[in-house]
């Protein structure tokens, strides 16, 4: 694979993007103050960016001139789109195992791990379970549910409550 050094105004963001990612923005902008640019934006023969939409963002935020650049030449116009949705999808799949996380999460004494979007090691459960408290991301995150009745909507309200969340109804 051959990498280059191109301008970053010579590359070009993908306008069709299903993936909104600015809330990655700030965290990988200190990553790559902290670690330097590791992973290629990968852009087709035309410098539309496929891969790396986020450090793409980052770099420009960081007012970088140039940016290490993999052009895929070798794919057709539907492997561009099929690994531009690929390359999402796949990081979506993984999960975290809870205890070596917290593991390795403690053992970082240097760096502010908040800056690459972890709010703190405190959020991991010790249970068996190896999932978050509940209630941990709820100021984070919302939660649509449309229920097709108001015995469903009744249930849905009940196992939220019991896991200490407030839930509230909404009519639409």
């Amino acid at each position: 694979m051959q990498i280059k050094l191109r301008d970053i105004n010579s590359i070009f963001p993908y306008e069709g993007n299903p993936r909104i990612n600015d809330n990655a923005v700030d965290a990988v902008t200190a990553s790559l103050r902290e670690f330097g640019f590791r992973q290629p934006i990968v852009v087709d023969a035309d410098c539309v960016i496929i891969v790396g939409h986020v450090r793409y963002k980052a770099a420009v935020k960081l007012g970088l001139q140039k940016v290490p650049v993999h052009v895929a030449t070798d794919l057709s116009p539907e492997q561009i789109k099929a690994y531009r949705i690929a390359d999402n999808k796949t990081a979506e799949l993984a999960e975290w195992d809870f205890d070596k996380l917290k593991a390795e999460l403690e053992e970082l004494v240097d760096f502010d791990m908040t800056l690459f979007g972890f709010d703190d090691a405190e959020y991991m459960s010790n249970d068996e379970e190896h999932t978050p408290k509940a209630g941990t991301f709820k100021e984070k995150f919302s939660v649509v549910v449309d229920c097709t009745d108001e015995e469903q909507q009744r249930i849905v309200y009940e196992l939220l409550a019991e896991h200490g969340y407030e839930p509230r109804i909404i009519s639409l």
